[in-house]
């Protein structure tokens, strides 16, 4: 029985692997201004909506801390990333002027953050290479 159990745990863990190898995830942490908070919760659905849209997307949400918003978001390669910066690029620059971006990580594999360091490096991202994993 442990036999065949490690046998299709090895086989999901192989085809799940590409796409953890692949993957880019950003965790962006945004400290919302005095008063602003409601105002940002709407551009939380703006952001969603056109999120929704994009192909390379993993999964994208957001969380709230208080008067702290977290994203939690992932694509298919640094070209999914690319791609979802122009897409939300203006509701991105209206969130900016509702809030301070206090923290961004960046996490994937060293291929793929090389792809994103000048594109992101105004913002200063801390960089977290990807080792390994499992994904059902």
């Amino acid at each position: 029985m442990r036999k065949n159990f490690h046998m299709t745990v090895s086989l999901g863990y192989v085809g799940a692997m590409n796409r953890i190898e692949c993957s880019v995830s950003l965790h962006p942490y945004f400290k919302v201004h005095a008063g602003q908070l409601e105002a940002a919760k709407v551009l939380l659905r703006e952001f969603v909506a056109k999120t929704a849209t994009e192909e390379k997307v993993i999964y994208y949400e957001f969380t709230l801390n208080g008067d702290e918003i977290f994203c939690r978001e992932a694509y298919a390669g640094a070209e999914g990333v690319l791609a979802h910066l122009t897409n939300v690029g203006a509701v991105l620059d209206k969130m900016l002027a509702l809030s301070t971006l206090t923290r961004l990580e960046v996490h994937g594999p060293a291929t793929e953050l090389e792809k994103l360091k000048v594109p992101l490096g105004g913002l200063k991202p801390i960089w977290y290479l990807y080792e390994c994993g499992v994904k059902r």
